[in-house]
């Protein structure tokens, strides 16, 4: 197996700067490199933007002849009209990040008219992949793993409301989909996805779950890799399930990222179920090569429903080729991701 740079959040550059430096699998087995220490954890401006944010944006409040809605049933008056399964009849293309931050991901990195005029110009690259159609998304880091313990002890952040509200808007005015992806530190699974809910009843508010910084041993997030076990996947498939039944929603997505084996384990034993669509998200960034490598390794190798594929505009060319995987190239493996996320 070849040796692979790689950090599903480019180590939560949110929050960290690092590179899990010689990370490499071998069968079943993880080596000690997997979870080699990182640079020290520094806080960025979104944490200092979020610390004290409003947990509502007054903006966002529409006036209607019997008073004024609330945020969220406003954006549930607009956004793109989902009523079934999104996939596998279209390939969502997600733009990464947070608002707050410039060096976390495309979704950040660029003012908002700009980031999505480049999403738009990327959709135009991939509908001429091939026939399937796209379906643009934001994903958002709404909670993110920190350097520091915080006042709970957590390892953890949660963005605002006003920020996830923001965000939604954002996609649903573009009449794309969002995500909430959730890094919960040393914070259990439940209680995160249970913060999360009121969001998810929206039909075009989906999840995703990060077990690079679930850290199940008490490590601090970014010095090692955390893990998942299906347990844990399962734990979010069921609460999406409820989530689901109790307001008639259609199908959700759960997003899980994964660059290493021991990030998921027991994947034999993560449950379908009918109401929740799971994509396991090929979440490492390096040369073509390694990528196509990683891929086989850990999504193609250990199926359980869908699969994703992540490009890094700045991380994947850093080393020769030095180029951005095109879609034809990402098209080549096996199968064909469904689910195309860029940070």
């Amino acid at each position: 197996m070849l040796k692979l740079c790689l950090s599903a959040l480019t180590v939560s550059l949110l929050l960290f700067s690092s590179c899990q430096s010689g990370a490499k699998e071998s069968g079943n087995s993880a080596t000690a490199a997997d979870s080699a220490a990182t640079a020290p954890a520094k806080t960025t401006e979104a944490a200092a933007a979020d610390t004290t944010a409003a947990t509502t944006a007054a903006a966002d409040t529409t006036q209607t002849s019997a008073g004024p809605l609330s945020p969220l049933d406003s954006l549930a008056m607009i956004g793109p009209k989902i009523t079934g399964n999104i996939l596998p009849a279209k390939r969502i293309l997600a733009y990464y990040g947070n608002p707050h931050s410039k060096k976390m991901g495309i979704l950040g990195e660029y003012p908002k008219t700009d980031m999505l005029r480049r999403l738009d110009e990327e959709a135009k690259n991939w509908e001429k992949a091939d026939s399937l159609p796209v379906q643009k998304a934001l994903h958002l880091v709404a909670t993110s793993a920190q350097g520091s313990p915080g006042k709970d002890g957590k390892y953890r952040m949660r963005m605002s409301d006003k920020t996830i509200l923001k965000v939604i808007r954002w996609a649903a005015e573009h009449n794309a989909i969002c995500f909430l992806d959730i890094q919960v530190g040393l914070a259990d699974l439940k209680p995160e996805l249970e913060h999360m809910e009121k969001f998810l009843k929206l039909p075009y508010v989906h999840l995703g779950i990060d077990p690079e910084f679930s850290m199940k041993t008490g490590a601090r997030p970014g010095s090692k890799i955390g893990t998942y076990d299906a347990d844990d996947v399962n734990t979010a498939v069921q609460f999406l399930d409820r989530v689901v039944k109790e307001n008639n929603l259609p199908p959700k997505i759960l997003i899980v990222h994964r660059f290493t084996q021991r990030m998921v384990t027991n994947y034999k034993n993560i449950k379908l179920n009918p109401n929740v669509q799971i994509v396991m998200n090929m979440d490492g960034w390096g040369p073509p090569v390694l990528k196509k490598d990683t891929y086989r390794a850990y999504i193609q190798k250990e199926p359980v429903q869908y699969t994703g594929f992540k490009l890094f505009y700045h991380n994947d060319i850093k080393r020769p080729p030095h180029k951005l995987m095109t879609p034809a190239e990402v098209l080549s493996v096996t199968p064909k991701p469904v689910y195309i996320q860029y940070q």
